[in-house]
């Protein structure tokens, strides 16, 4: 029996132990934090859990614009919406150590040992967890990454927050300064503002999100700032320092920011030092990630790696699929190698940005031919339905034969309208083919078959 031994326990890991399990494999979990990792305890669930709080709070606060409105209520809020963070946090964490409670009984009822300890590579076939050695056929690193430290922001986890620590506070923050614009900065400075705080988000470049689609960011920093975020572009923070009853954010040309608290979204830092990676001949890059091939393979013989700590694409899902074709191929099963150009990504902003295969930026600048078409989401029957005004779907297609390379959606919900546009990139599908697709009337997911019918050729648009 093949003895497989994954260091990490989040998506990357579990995964691939629950497939090894499955393929008769005798799998260990070495992970320090919980099942689920920090994905699941700290990083990604609490964050969702928190921005579908806030995305709730905002419906309530937008009701007015389709007729319902809230005649007194709970005190200390517009319109007598209050906020508890108390309680928001505690749903927070109690949803976080359930879902962490569900992978472990799922890894329990596949037969997978979990050993609550930091692993380390002693050899490339010997693991070091806690105070056992574990001689292995198969080792899988999954350690995945935490946030960057700013020198001169360290946060205090009082009043300079990085976002594990947000969910101890007790109090709304008054005013909350995030420096980063990426995505991280992106979804939190939306939650709060939504939650009720005021908000300025640093950026150091020109506008939000300077790496997703150029229309979808200028169509979320309109809605902020339309909310009343502070948007400062093109504004490098050098350091952050507390005062008395707050912060004051220091930017390099000069300027400064004040607020009551101050959160770091400066980047992710691979969890890959004190590992014993490199005294074993696991080859890592410049940034510290581990290099990895397309079936997940280190320089080290019989070493896998997946998830955030190889900087591939820093999704829980390539995490996760990373893993399963590590251990497909460690165990000599059909494998398919990892194709980031049909992975799915989703911003949880409100409202979401969704993308999936080619990018406007490739159409551009001529590194890939393709036909373009957006549509407004303020054209779609239930959009207008539901109050929703700011948003689009725009669709990428080859010329000439109309294979669909890619789309954006800018919607509420983008997260699961985008499945159809997934499954087309995956499945080499045609416009004509999505076109004449059903789709609900009304639904938002209709604005997707009709971009496909707008890039019809000629002679099958009036089929």
């Amino acid at each position: 029996m093949t003895r497989i031994v994954i260091i990490g326990g989040g998506p990357g890991g579990y995964e691939a132990a629950l497939v090894a399990a499955q393929l008769g494999a005798r799998v260990t979990v070495v992970e320090e934090e919980g099942p689920g990792g920090a994905c699941v305890l700290t990083d990604c669930v609490p964050s969702k859990t928190l921005i579908a709080t806030s995305v709730r709070k905002q419906a309530l606060l937008d009701a007015a614009s389709v007729g319902v409105r809230f005649d007194g209520g709970l005190d200390g809020d517009a319109g007598g919406i209050a906020v508890d963070m108390i309680d928001v946090n505690k749903r927070v964490k109690e949803l976080a150590l359930a879902q962490s409670g569900d992978i472990a009984a799922r890894l329990a009822a596949e037969g997978v040992e979990v050993i609550r300890a930091r692993g380390r590579l002693v050899d490339p076939q010997v693991v070091r967890a806690g105070d056992r050695t574990i001689r292995a056929d198969v080792v899988i690193v999954a350690t995945g990454a935490h946030p960057r430290v700013l020198p001169g922001a360290e946060p205090d986890g009082e009043r300079i927050l990085s976002w594990r620590q947000l969910y101890d506070l007790e109090e709304l923050p008054g005013h909350l300064i995030v420096v980063g614009s990426g995505v991280t900065g992106a979804e939190f400075a939306g939650a709060y503002q939504s939650l009720g705080s005021e908000v300025t988000l640093v950026s150091s470049r020109d506008r939000m999100m300077p790496n997703e689609d150029a229309d979808a960011a200028e169509v979320l920093e309109e809605v902020y700032r339309r909310r009343g975020m502070n948007v400062m572009g093109r504004s490098r923070a050098s350091s952050v320092k507390r005062t008395e009853h707050g912060v004051v954010v220091t930017l390099e040309d000069g300027r400064t920011a004040e607020g009551t608290h101050c959160l770091m979204t400066v980047g992710m830092v691979p969890n890959t030092s004190g590992l014993g990676l490199e005294d074993n001949g696991v080859r890592l890059d410049r940034g510290g990630f581990i290099e990895v091939d397309k079936v997940s393979r280190t320089s080290a013989p019989g070493v896998y790696a997946a998830g955030d700590c190889t900087g591939v694409l820093m999704l829980a899902s390539v995490a996760a699929m990373q893993g399963r074709i590590a251990v497909w191929h460690a165990l000599g099963e059909a494998v398919q190698p990892i194709r980031l150009a049909t992975v799915a990504s989703n911003i949880f902003t409100d409202p979401e940005i969704a993308a999936v295969g080619i990018s406007q930026r490739q159409i551009e600048s001529g590194e890939i031919e393709a036909n373009v078409v957006k549509l407004p989401l303020a054209t779609n029957a239930r959009a207008k339905m539901q109050g929703f005004h700011d948003g689009f779907v725009k669709l990428f297609c080859r010329p000439n034969t109309g294979i669909v390379l890619g789309g954006v959606v800018v919607a509420p919900r983008a997260s699961e309208l985008i499945l159809a546009v997934s499954v087309a990139v995956q499945h080499r599908l045609t416009v004509d083919q999505l076109a004449h697709t059903f789709a609900v009337y009304p639904s938002l997911s209709g604005s997707i078959t009709e971009a496909a019918r707008r890039l019809m050729s000629p002679l099958t648009a009036g089929i």
